[in-house]
């Protein structure tokens, strides 16, 4: 069994509902307090393990690549100015290995994870949505599933229970429970009604996959929004599922009043 060494990270939205704060620059650099949005999903992934990340970016998104790349003027305007902290943040931000590509067209996140193929190979990776920050000072979000994935070796979705009256906004799993906070999953009710719903277990922006994930996303047809969509893809995947309950905070920062919230408390 091989471990997860590879993350991709999609950032390739238009940002819609940030309008006009992202007309020209990225929902991801949205800060949260002193820090850009994206740079919390990277250092996820780099305390988990991760050796490789690749950011799935848009045309509009040369932002991202900036903010990891190194520069070389502002590293030498902080060195003369002795603001050395300053220049250990700068330069550790471009010692970290990414790579980037970019989706050609938004065409939904199944189009995006297909875009990582070439670099994933035939390796189980993880896969984190820009847009949840999850908040756990202990084990990183990603770090759970990946130690399940240890014991389950297989899919595993990234999850958490919800109020009954939000079951309607996320896509639930169906399926057995093997723990209190894991279920073998049988089948995904993308945003059920109350009284259809499977459970209140709603699968939220981690995920571990494995590479056959590829051939059955170059299948998957445009679902919802004429969009591939990935939850498409792994209701057809024969590969053994699992959903872990996650524990940490978790902030939907592409939500306004997940943003807000999101900044206050990790201002507080």
């Amino acid at each position: 069994m091989k471990s997860i060494r590879k993350a991709v990270i999609p950032a390739a939205g238009f940002g819609t509902r940030f309008l006009p704060a992202t007309k020209a620059q990225p929902k991801e650099l949205l800060p949260i307090g002193d820090t850009p949005a994206m740079q919390y999903i990277v250092k996820e992934a780099l305390d988990s393990g991760i050796e490789e990340i690749l950011i799935i970016t848009g045309r509009s998104k040369r932002a991202i690549e900036d903010h990891f790349d190194s520069s070389v003027e502002l590293e030498e305007l902080l060195q003369k100015q002795g603001k050395n902290k300053q220049l250990a943040m700068v330069k550790d931000l471009a010692d970290i290995k990414i790579h980037f590509i970019r989706q050609k067209s938004p065409r939904g996140l199944g189009d995006a994870v297909l875009c990582a193929k070439a670099f994933i190979g035939d390796e189980p990776f993880a896969v984190l949505l820009g847009d949840d920050i999850v908040y756990n000072p202990e084990k990183p979000c990603l770090q759970q599933l990946m130690d399940c994935y240890e014991q389950h070796p297989g899919i595993i979705l990234g999850a958490q229970f919800v109020p009954n009256e939000k079951v309607s906004s996320y896509g639930i799993v169906s399926g057995e429970p093997l723990a209190d906070n894991l279920y073998r999953v049988h089948g995904l009710v993308e945003k059920p009604s109350v009284d259809k719903a499977p459970s209140n277990l709603a699968v939220l922006g981690r995920y571990i996959l494995t590479p056959d994930i590829f051939d059955i996303l170059e299948n998957t047809k445009p679902g919802v929004g004429n969009e591939v969509q990935l939850t498409d893809a792994l209701a057809a995947s024969k590969t053994d599922t699992y959903a872990l309950a996650y524990e940490g905070v978790r902030y939907d920062t592409g939500d306004k009043l997940g943003y807000l919230k999101a900044t206050v408390e990790y201002a507080l």
